[in-house]
């Protein structure tokens, strides 16, 4: 049971059921009425924000446009530069090729070339290796020949007519002449008095000289020292002994030494040596100074040979100047020849034209007695 205004109302009752469910119903459309008044208030501000948002969001949409445009071009503008480049690539790519072509091209040819002018120097190089063999052979014969006093002595005796061949005339000298004491001088050099015939002889003290050069202590250089000075001087008084001859030879002599080296180390650590050499008459030559010395005998030689011949030079300069004046006396005959040549001819010339004068006037019919011709100055009978 339920009381409203003092009223009963029985529960069961359809009507108050009625009532009851519309009043609930009114309520609730209060509620709801509220409810959608408070909603759209607060809907307001999310509208507002839909709004803004559905703004964006075409902005957005047009920006995504524009973006896909802008993506569409520069993916257009990717691809062409792309291949641009590709382009560009393929024709860099080809000239590299075709430079590195060329490069290797002509290095290859420089590589040939190289390999064949490497390849004339190893052949040049053979040829050289060939030829030191061959000189390497050579300097063995030489050194067995120079380790016989007899061969040793032969080479000094051909370098000593080899060079004197070279400087002096052939009969200016003889070479293994005998001197009237029995001894035989490698070489006779013809000078004429004064100083007369120098003898030249040719020593070669290989032995001494190696042993002062081999000497690594000082006795043993003091040994070598004076067993090099003992030779030098036994070929130095056996030459001014044998080849110096008063009357017969020059008061002096040569003694030839064939090495350089043995005669720079004489002038260098053997003066005494070479002033005894001075005192005996008899000078020490090399190659080189025996050469200079044999060019001013040939100088010596050149001069006696035209004293010698200043008496025919003489004579035959008189001859000379008898034949130039019979000359002249002959000349001057032809001269007078000449002219009396030359007076006939004129003469001939003369009557040459008084004969053509008479034949022009034969050939015009002129019979008339011609005026008699004077007589030549001369008085030769007319032509």
């Amino acid at each position: 049971m339920i009381t409203l205004g003092g009223k009963t109302f029985a529960l069961d009752d359809p009507v108050v059921w009625g009532a009851l469910a519309a009043l609930v119903l009114a309520i609730l459309l209060v509620l709801v009425l509220r409810a959608v008044g408070r909603s759209a208030r607060a809907m307001n501000p999310v509208l507002r924000d839909m709004d803004w948002i559905a703004r964006r969001v075409e902005a957005l949409s047009d920006g995504q446009e524009r973006l896909a445009g802008g993506l569409a071009h520069v993916s257009e503008a990717q691809t062409q530069s792309q291949h641009a480049m590709l382009q560009l690539m393929e024709n860099r790519l080809a000239e590299v090729s075709a430079r590195m072509g060329e490069t290797l091209h002509g290095s290859a040819t420089r590589t040939a070339r190289s390999l064949g002018e490497l390849q004339q120097r190893l052949e040049t190089i053979d040829r050289a290796q060939a030829k030191i063999e061959k000189l390497s052979g050579d300097v063995l014969s030489l050194q067995d020949i120079l380790s016989n006093k007899q061969t040793r002595g032969a080479f000094g005796e051909i370098q000593l007519h080899d060079i004197v061949q070279k400087a002096l005339p052939p009969d200016s000298y003889t070479m293994q002449a005998t001197l009237s004491n029995g001894r035989r001088a490698d070489c006779l050099i013809h000078l004429p008095k004064p100083p007369g015939p120098i003898a030249v002889d040719s020593k070669f003290p290989l032995e001494a000289y190696e042993a002062l050069r081999n000497a690594t202590t000082a006795q043993a250089q003091t040994e070598a020292a004076r067993a090099f000075r003992t030779a030098v001087r036994a070929h130095l008084r056996a030459i001014a002994e044998r080849y110096i001859l008063e009357g017969e030879t020059a008061d002096g002599a040569l003694m030839f030494l064939p090495s350089e080296a043995v005669y720079a180390e004489l002038h260098a650590n053997f003066a005494d040596l070479v002033r005894e050499g001075f005192a005996l008459k008899v000078w020490i030559v090399s190659p080189t100074t025996c050469m200079a010395v044999l060019n001013t005998m040939r100088a010596v030689l050149k001069d006696a040979r035209m004293r010698e011949q200043a008496g025919a030079i003489r004579r035959e300069l008189s001859l000379l100047h008898a034949d130039v004046e019979r000359l002249g006396t002959r000349v001057e005959n032809l001269g007078r020849h000449f002219g009396q040549a030359a007076r006939d001819v004129e003469e001939i010339r003369i009557s040459a034209d008084k004969a053509q004068r008479r034949a022009r006037r034969l050939d015009a019919f002129d019979f008339e007695e011609l005026a008699p011709d004077a007589l030549p100055p001369t008085g030769l009978p007319r032509g």
